[in-house]
């Protein structure tokens, strides 16, 4: 006599299975949506397609040693030409133009030179300081390019545009996003450049876990999100670092709900809005 006790889901299992499965179907719908509207609006490199992504900015005054000379650098990169991950031997990332173009910030592009000395970001927002230990060794051209952009203010003043409630992540970067849920162009911004993925190898998106948002495979640029539960996401989204103080935060803010999106898949701009209003980047000792 067959047994089917093995394929016995749990409802609180199942729930989340099916949570998962409808936020992938409505990712999907939305990412065609943005295919078709790339000839007037240029999707951001990291979009929600990713699933939601996280949040960070910020005015960034940065000390890591030996990065000051190295900032001055412009990489020798041509438009149209596929970024190549980290170079061990000679200590390079490369940066390409994002060939779909704006809405976008444009700050110019990070030094191909970069550290992969352990570094910890500061965040400070509205409701007090989100801190992470970066993983420059195993995502050393996502964190170079973090540098960059706080470098040059690029996050100052900008606020996170989306967040999950019963898919628990806040997603933040895009610095053109009004986050009041009625703009159309959230989550579409980015610095008009692009850079590949990292560290993906048994990614898991547990609870502090801090990754990029995408559109799909190297298509990183200045979008992120911070994971405040579990989500059981695919290895797909570069993993960066690792939120050790603040997260409490993001529970507080989780707590006021979301307005919710067209996208029906439950997430939305945070109804306490989250606005990131400088972050600092220091060498972790």
């Amino acid at each position: 006599m067959d047994s089917r006790e093995d394929e016995v889901v749990t409802g609180k299992d199942r729930q989340k299975q099916l949570a998962r499965e409808h936020y992938q179907r409505q990712t999907q719908a939305r990412l065609e949506r943005q295919r078709k509207a790339r000839r007037t609006a240029v999707i951001g490199t990291t979009t929600v397609a990713v699933v939601a992504v996280g949040a960070i900015v910020g005015a960034i005054a940065f000390m890591a040693g030996g990065d000051d000379a190295t900032a001055k650098a412009k990489p020798s990169i041509a438009a149209g030409e596929e970024p190549k991950a980290y170079d061990p031997a000679a200590g390079t990332c490369s940066y390409v133009k994002a060939a779909d173009g704006g809405p976008v910030k444009d700050v110019g592009m990070p030094p191909e030179k970069v550290s992969t000395a352990p570094a910890v970001m500061t965040i400070k927002t509205n409701y007090g300081d989100i801190v992470a230990n970066l993983d420059a060794v195993n995502a050393p051209c996502t964190v170079n390019s973090f540098k960059f952009l706080a470098s040059k203010d690029y996050f100052d003043n900008t606020r996170c545009h989306r967040m999950g409630t019963s898919f628990p992540i806040l997603q933040c970067g895009d610095p053109l996003a009004k986050a009041d849920g009625k703009n159309p162009t959230d989550g579409q911004g980015g610095p008009g450049y692009r850079f590949v993925d990292e560290n993906l190898a048994g990614a898991k998106y547990n609870r502090g876990v801090l990754a990029m948002a995408n559109s799909g495979p190297a298509t990183n640029g200045s979008q992120f999100f911070i994971v405040y539960g579990d989500t059981g996401l695919s290895p797909d989204y570069t993993p960066f670092g690792t939120v050790t103080k603040g997260l409490e935060i993001l529970d507080k803010v989780a707590k006021r709900g979301v307005i919710t999106g067209a996208g029906g898949d439950g997430t939305g701009a945070p109804k306490r809005p989250v606005e990131i209003k400088d972050v600092t980047i220091t060498s972790k000792s």
